[in-house]
């Protein structure tokens, strides 16, 4: 891994244009921002920072083909171990960052150690929201964030295991299915009326309740955590609103996440649902970049601020992020969101942005009860997302239909013989 020293293949120039390009969170951000400098042409020093002693890698395996055991190991890492010591980057792993000084254009270790920097991109990401009720410090209480996590999970997972997952978010229901694959027994706990709710509406929610239903979770709405019980620090059990106790060889919490923003925000950086940043990824200092989970980004396209927390944002913002730190005025970054899932022998990818209760009508093409079908969120006749579930090669002209803000006629949208294209 990196070998070199940072800044020893600075840009030319004197002062600051000598320090390197920092990159704070060795996460697939952080990874693909590297490549993307590389690939652009940049030839000066970069620092990628990472507090874990993995190499990059990507965090969607972690619940759905690495927990399932079908994804070998070495098949979830951005790149091979040898590619950044090859690409001249300078790879800190096991490596905390205390804080950030954009005045001095500084980093500070945890150790003390101080690294300069010309520009500098956080890509921080995001930590997962922690259960606030007694018991929940217990062993046998997981959360799924890192690799090791994931690891934790797949060894809980075996035949005839009592799995309790509280929260039926995407890492929740995703969990659960890998553990129905497993062959265990699996509740799935959730404050709300459907699993995700604020997500999908009330309609298409509804889809994967059935799913899970179908599949032999025990899925129970309206619950209200009150503690989580155990024997000699282990869990053993989730005790409920009511009264009543789940009981459990091992808890699973998927309550959402909350965007890793400490650093930004003590450095004096505008934080707003995460770091604030414009349509070229650049925060309130003009020499200090977000992406990722971690960054509220304006989008051009939809005239606001989003923090989207998914795969391709991880993959696409950075080469923004990159071009913009290299003073490439044309780097905006407007792609449309775009999400996916596999649960059981269901598929669904989702493209477009649509706020809770944002929306008027939920148009559906093909049956939901079958499973294949295609979902559209509408507002004032304008398709603002479209989600294919089991029908395959449609985001192309869905992610068209949700960036060209024209008004559809519900019965040609939801009519499978007449093409999207021509929508």
């Amino acid at each position: 891994m990196g070998t070199g020293t940072a800044g020893t293949t600075g840009t030319a120039g004197s002062g600051r244009d000598q320090h390197p390009i920092v990159i704070v969170g060795a996460s697939l951000g952080g990874a693909k921002a590297a490549q993307a400098l590389r690939e652009a042409g940049y030839g000066g020093g970069i620092v990628l920072i990472g507090e874990e002693h993995e190499r990059p890698y990507e965090r969607p395996p972690l619940s759905k083909g690495y927990l399932l055991g079908k994804t070998a190991r070495d098949k979830i890492y951005v790149h091979p171990p040898q590619w950044y010591a090859e690409h001249d980057i300078t790879l800190r792993l096991g490596t905390a960052v205390a804080s950030v000084d954009p005045a001095a254009h500084t980093v500070t270790l945890t150790d003390d150690g101080r690294i300069p920097y010309a520009k500098l991109l956080l890509t921080t990401g995001s930590v997962p929201r922690r259960l606030p009720v007694p018991g929940a410090d217990q062993a046998g209480v997981l959360y799924l964030r890192r690799v090791d996590d994931s690891d934790r999970i797949k060894a809980a997972l075996r035949p005839g295991a009592r799995i309790v997952v509280i929260g039926a978010g995407w890492i929740g229901l995703e969990t659960a299915a890998a553990a129905r694959a497993a062959g265990a027994e699996v509740t799935v706990l959730e404050a709300a009326e459907l699993p995700l709710l604020r997500v999908l509406g009330r309609e298409v929610a509804q889809v994967f309740a059935d799913l899970h239903r179908d599949h032999g979770v025990d899925l129970r709405f309206g619950a209200q955590v009150e503690e989580l019980t155990g024997s000699g620090g282990t869990v053993d059990g989730v005790r409920l609103g009511d009264g009543s106790t789940v009981p459990a060889d091992a808890v699973v919490v998927g309550i959402g996440i909350s965007p890793a923003s400490r650093l930004a925000e003590e450095a004096g950086l505008e934080i707003d649902n995460g770091i604030k940043t414009d349509q070229h990824l650049r925060t309130s200092d003009p020499d200090v970049y977000a992406a990722g989970d971690v960054a509220n980004a304006y989008h051009p396209l939809f005239d606001r601020h989003i923090r989207v927390e998914h795969w391709a944002n991880a993959v696409n913002q950075p080469q923004t992020a990159a071009r913009a730190m290299l003073g490439q005025p044309d780097a905006v970054y407007d792609r449309v969101p775009y999400f996916f899932t596999d649960q059981y022998d269901l598929g669904m990818e989702y493209v477009g942005y649509v706020e809770p209760d944002g929306y008027d009508q939920v148009v559906f093409r093909g049956d939901p009860a079958t499973r294949e079908f295609i979902a559209f969120w509408l507002s004032a006749g304008r398709v603002l997302a479209g989600m294919n579930v089991n029908i395959w090669d449609v985001v192309d002209p869905v992610r068209e239909l949700v960036r060209s803000g024209r008004t559809v006629d519900p019965k040609a949208l939801a009519d499978p013989a007449v093409p999207l294209g021509d929508l």
